[in-house]
């Protein structure tokens, strides 16, 4: 059982920068490749970007250039860095282990909201 836990959400003007975190129980962290989520009113739950056991990255395109995901296995925790946000970004931001298109665990998710 891995448990997840998102923070660091809020609001921010456009052009504004956020850093989400989510800190994972167990010791098994590191065996699962984590990603981000994130779905906005009206809208389906949409990938983000994900980051395998070995390090590899992958992003939406709408985020690519803006948005850099990482993980500290040392502290079982994966942060999203959101750069240049746009109120487009604006959404529930949602933290999952295992791979796509099917992770096995979600955490509750964090609200961010982009706005002047």
């Amino acid at each position: 059982q891995v448990q997840l836990v998102e923070s660091g959400g809020g609001l921010v003007q456009p052009g504004g920068s956020l850093r989400l975190s989510c800190a994972a129980s167990g010791s098994i962290f590191s065996r699962y490749t984590m990603n981000w989520y994130r779905q906005a009113p009206g809208k389906q739950r949409e990938l983000v970007a994900g980051i395998t056991t070995g390090g590899s990255t992958n992003y939406a395109d709408s985020v690519k250039g803006r948005f850099t995901i990482s993980r500290d296995n040392a502290k079982n925790t994966v942060y999203l860095q959101m750069n240049s946000l746009k109120p487009e970004d604006t959404a529930v931001y949602y933290c999952s282990a295992g791979r796509v298109p099917s992770p096995r665990y979600w955490g509750q998710g964090t609200q961010v909201t982009v706005s002047s």
